[in-house]
């Protein structure tokens, strides 16, 4: 079996990316991270620490993604996507590096709190924000201070680190080690840590992306949220997949490897998440509209008009997402022939990637406000912060991807699945 896999391409035997581009893509990340930090002296903390944590987000929701896929084939005992997992695993090198990039934030809790997290602060004054008295007057921050709080912030993000890069390490440390001995223990050791893995994974991450991001707004109230954000996570994760998979086919490395049905799974699965996506926002708000309650209806009402009464930029970027994150997707990905085509598919699955981005903007924006407590204008100079720190936290990501993949096997040439992905379908 291993031998058949082993052969199958004389690109299996290394993946061979050259380390310079690995170089290339840390530089870019570093001048990305310094563009930012510069920031500070045009716009100000407040302005970068937003727009840092919008970068930093998008990127930790493809990586935590990643790790859903990983955890998810190896739940499913999966055949076909033996051939994409190596991919997936490789990403998995940045989830430390992403802990190190969050240290600037959680430092801001502490040397400039409230400035991200008005909670961080009891002694905030909300009317710098278009409310009454400070934090710790605030009965609905009271009543949910045993979570709000700063000691909550860093233990769930420690956690939530640790338990995340502990799993990446095993899966990709299990499925590199098996390429050399061939061993099942491997296999068996994976399926335990899939076990431990998602629940833990669920739960940590719906409990870190309400700190991060739901809470800048903490008053207002949604179930759905970390589901909402699971759904955005393996979207881009999957649309990052798609990419490198048409990548290293046209490099050659996945010619003989890759066939059209490999594409129409990964295709149907981006499919799926585009309805789940579409369904669980659509619950959210529906649910949000009928029950009509002040303290969930504001985040929309903020993201639609100013205080004036008159239409702001976030209505648009709202009905951008209705439309580019279910409907264009939904109409594409539904054809057969566009599902296999390795010219469309990298396209799509790159506007994907960047309406995600365009979401966790329109989730994470809105809460920076002026005084009268209208939301920033989604075109501004933040803009050029939020690429700037997509640019560098990516370029970080991707430097720790090159690396990983430099030193492994293109694929898991002695998984026990490995023929039966090889042959799939055929």
């Amino acid at each position: 079996m291993s031998t058949h896999a082993a052969t199958a391409s004389p690109a299996v035997a290394s993946a061979g990316a050259p380390s310079s581009a690995a170089v290339k893509a840390l530089t870019i990340g570093v001048v990305g991270l310094l563009a930012t930090a510069a920031g500070l002296f045009v716009s100000g903390g407040k302005a970068v620490a937003f727009s840092y944590l919008t970068g930093f987000v998008f990127w930790f929701g493809i990586a935590i993604g990643s790790l859903f896929l990983v955890m998810i084939h190896h739940v499913f005992d999966a055949g076909w996507s033996t051939v994409l997992r190596r991919q997936f695993e490789n990403w998995l090198a940045c989830v430390p590096w992403l802990a190190v990039l969050f240290l600037p934030l959680l430092a801001s809790a502490f040397f400039a709190p409230g400035t991200l997290w008005k909670w961080t602060d009891p002694a905030y004054d909300l009317a710098k924000v278009g409310g009454h008295g400070t934090v710790g007057q605030d009965v609905l921050w009271f009543k949910k201070s045993g979570l709000l709080n700063t000691t909550s912030l860093v233990l769930a993000t420690l956690v939530g680190f640790g338990g995340w890069s502990l799993l990446a390490s095993r899966f990709r440390a299990h499925s590199f080690a098996q390429d050399a001995d061939g061993s099942l223990s491997h296999t068996y050791a994976n399926r335990f840590w899939t076990a431990v893995g998602l629940p833990f994974t669920a739960l940590s991450m719906t409990l870190c992306v309400i700190l991060w991001v739901k809470a800048l707004d903490y008053h207002w109230y949604s179930t759905m949220y970390g589901v909402w954000f699971f759904a955005g996570s393996v979207r881009g994760a999957l649309s990052l997949g798609m990419i490198l998979m048409i990548w290293l086919w046209c490099r050659g490395d996945l010619k003989g490897i890759l066939n059209n049905n490999h594409l129409h799974s990964h295709g149907m699965l981006m499919f799926a998440f585009t309805v789940f996506w579409a369904y669980i926002t659509f619950s959210q708000y529906f649910l949000i509209y009928m029950a009509n309650v002040p303290e969930e209806t504001f985040w929309y009402s903020l993201r639609e008009i100013n205080a004036d009464g008159s239409t702001n930029t976030w209505k648009c970027v709202g009905m951008f997402l209705l439309f580019g994150h279910f409907f264009a997707p939904f109409f594409a990905l539904i054809s057969y022939p566009v599902k296999l085509s390795k010219t469309w598919m990298p396209r799509i699955a790159l506007f994907i990637a960047f309406v995600f981005l365009i979401d966790v903007i329109y989730n994470v924006m809105p809460s920076m406000k002026h005084q009268n407590g209208d939301a920033y204008s989604f075109l501004s100079v933040n803009l050029l912060w939020i690429a700037t720190s997509v640019v560098g936290v990516g370029g970080v990501c991707v430097w720790a991807y090159l690396s990983s993949f430099a030193k492994t096997k293109l694929i898991p040439i002695r998984d026990p699945r490995i023929v039966e992905s090889l042959t799939h379908h055929e």
